[in-house]
């Protein structure tokens, strides 16, 4: 049986701050480390926004461009994030309702630092291919949290892309997926805690650019494959700079990952990087194109997919939705002032 994706929509806040705004606060370089980092702005949750109104409008988009889906035949959602806004109360239901799923179906919120949303896709495909549920949602999204005057702090954004799987009319079929998984702390967060902490450099060399490399290597090898043979790759994006070095060092080449590489104008998305990655290539993608994708997570782990653009495609209906392109449109930039409140680190006495 052939299983892939269905439908897809992306959703990205419009609010944005620019590095040297938030190094201006904190006396350092802002623009000479948005310049590093390879990240001009990033996108900014407003006030009233969190993973839940994120997926909602995402998941909404995927179903606006499958009118002819029911959504009583989604059997699994998952939503993957590292920002869930509670801790014991689930994302999955209150998005499941919101786009008027079925109650009998399974629901749940994953995490796995920047790879749940990938991690919940290949879930979906093996229930789909079990026969165990027709369609299933899979979503990666996050307010990425950074401490004031953290490195994280200029690149940490939001946004999230949902996807629905099934083996009916799939726009683009999932030809192999595979992962790779250490226990490598690079990257954590205790509970009740409300920044993360990470290992600096250590979340380089043997955290990132390890995992992904075996991951892409390891596939490429049981397709029998060469990156010549895909017009697309996505890698996951902590900033601009990482998946440009570790698309090299796999074999890729710089106009390969362009489409796909939203980072220096939103930041890194966490959960969302990969999937919102795949949205803007589908946006463009044409029958018979072959994408490659490598996520991350800290932790640590990738998951890779090999991706057969179909002829369905040419029947979908991209123009009930946003494409990745105009969620972007008109951004409003804000200060670091109403920054710090749309993040809640400054809250409003009571009385």
């Amino acid at each position: 049986m052939d299983v892939g994706i269905v439908s897809y929509g992306a959703y990205i806040p419009r609010y944005r701050i620019k590095p040297e705004e938030i190094g201006r606060i904190w006396g350092v370089d802002g623009k000479g480390m948005g310049k590093g980092l390879m990240i001009y702005q990033k996108s900014v949750p407003g006030i009233d926004e969190d993973v839940i109104t994120i997926s909602t409008e995402a998941a909404r988009y995927m179903m606006a461009r499958v009118p002819g889906v029911n959504p009583q035949d989604i059997g699994a959602l998952y939503v993957g994030s590292e920002s869930h806004p509670y801790a014991v109360k689930p994302t999955s239901t209150v998005v499941s309702e919101a786009i008027e799923a079925t109650p009998n179906l399974t629901a749940a919120d994953l995490e796995f630092a920047c790879k749940a949303g990938t991690a919940g896709m290949q879930m979906c495909m093996g229930m789909v291919a079990s026969g165990m549920i027709k369609y299933g949602v899979a979503i990666g999204a996050d307010t990425a949290q950074g401490a004031p005057g953290d490195a994280l702090e200029f690149s940490a954004s939001a946004g999230g892309a949902a996807f629905l799987i099934g083996s009916e009319k799939i726009i683009a079929k999932i030809n192999k997926t595979l992962s790779f998984t250490t226990d490598t702390p690079d990257f954590w967060r205790r509970e009740g805690q409300p920044y993360p902490l990470h290992g600096g450099r250590f979340t380089g060399d043997p955290a990132y650019f390890k995992h992904i490399t075996s991951a892409a290597k390891m596939l490429l090898k049981e397709m029998g494959t060469t990156p010549k043979d895909y017009k697309y790759a996505i890698f996951h994006q902590p900033n601009g700079k990482f998946p440009t070095r570790v698309a090299g060092m796999v074999g890729f080449e710089q106009e390969q990952i362009e489409t796909g590489l939203l980072t220096p104008n939103i930041g890194n998305t966490y959960s969302g990087s990969v999937p919102l990655g795949l949205s803007a290539v589908l946006d463009k993608a044409e029958p018979g194109d072959r994408i490659f994708i490598t996520s991350y997570g800290s932790g640590a782990g990738s998951d890779a997919f090999d991706i057969t653009v179909t002829d369905e495609i040419k029947n979908y209906q991209r123009k009930n939705a946003p494409t990745v392109e105009k969620v972007m449109e008109n951004p409003i930039y804000v200060d670091y002032g109403l920054y710090t409140k749309y993040r809640g680190m400054i809250v409003m006495p009571e009385g």
